[in-house]
């Protein structure tokens, strides 16, 4: 029995991970698995593989991306969520602000540098043809922090998946104005490289695992019903999110979605020409 932390946040996309861990999957293949959410997001997870309080992360595509190519020491082995992310974009919820246009030059609530929350903004701000050296951040923790940023005039703007903040933006804590779609697959799967190359065919296994269950998840009628408890949201949003969300369900690869990515960062000059350099070698 070999042990592994994972970390993640702690939303709907990573169901298929507490289920098998629930029914035991991983120990019948030696693998002792604890999760930890990670309510900080990606930010938060690139310092734990930084620090080694997690082995194993479950992060977005561009955070982890970025993070490898400014040294940290860890590789992507999966691409774990195939579909784009649906960032919502909110506002104060009693403001001025009611478009998207209002926040130029404005200041964008974020979980940590380098977060989703972070790149998205500069993803957004390109879209919009806006200054990203304009752009102003306060950095918050985590959706919580971001509500209360927008709460107490701490920010103008925060950016969150759509259906995670769907609840409070019906209890009026926030405003929904729009959102942010990300040009690539959303969530990978990353490992310490320590780690991946003591135990390279127990992560294969551990992918296995959760592709397979999330298969299940995906074709089971009750989905909606489980994942609408689980995660406090009304039917008809879980029914909308499923519509718009595959896993990867046969492992397979997507190095031209890594070549969009790295070359949104160099656009945005969030990475250098240098760190780009030999991209495929140094992300897998």
């Amino acid at each position: 029995m070999i042990g592994l932390k994972v970390g993640g946040v702690p939303e709907h996309f990573n169901l298929p991970w507490r289920m098998a861990i629930e029914e035991g999957r991983f120990k019948k293949e030696g693998i002792q698995l604890h999760w930890s959410d990670l309510g900080g997001g990606t930010g938060q997870m690139i310092r734990g593989l930084e620090n080694g309080t997690i082995d194993v992360a479950v992060l977005l595509t561009e955070g982890i991306t970025k993070a490898i190519l400014q040294g940290l020491d860890a590789k992507i082995i999966r691409v774990y969520v195939t579909t784009p992310l649906h960032w919502g974009i909110h506002v104060p919820y009693n403001g001025k602000i009611n478009t998207v246009d209002q926040l130029e030059n404005q200041t964008f609530a974020i979980s940590r540098e380098g977060s989703g929350s972070h790149l998205m903004a500069y993803v957004k701000a390109s879209q919009e043809g806006w200054d990203p050296q304009q752009l102003k951040f306060n950095i918050i923790g985590d959706v919580f922090g971001g509500l209360w940023a927008l709460e107490n005039g701490e920010a103008d703007a925060f950016l969150w998946e759509k259906y995670t903040t769907h609840p409070y933006t019906e209890q009026k804590k926030c405003k929904y104005i729009g959102e942010v779609v990300t040009p690539w697959p959303c969530f990978v799967i990353a490992v310490r490289n320590e780690v991946f190359d003591k135990y390279e065919s127990e992560l294969d296994k551990m992918c296995l695992i959760v592709e397979e269950k999330a298969k299940e998840l995906k074709s089971n009628e009750n989905a909606i019903d489980i994942i609408s408890w689980r995660y406090n949201l009304r039917h008809g949003q879980v029914e909308n999110w499923l519509n718009e969300t595959e896993w990867n369900y046969e492992g397979i690869q997507y190095p031209l979605a890594f070549e969009k990515a790295v070359n949104y960062l160099l656009k945005l000059e969030l990475i250098s020409e240098e760190e780009a350099k030999n991209w495929r070698k140094k992300l897998f």
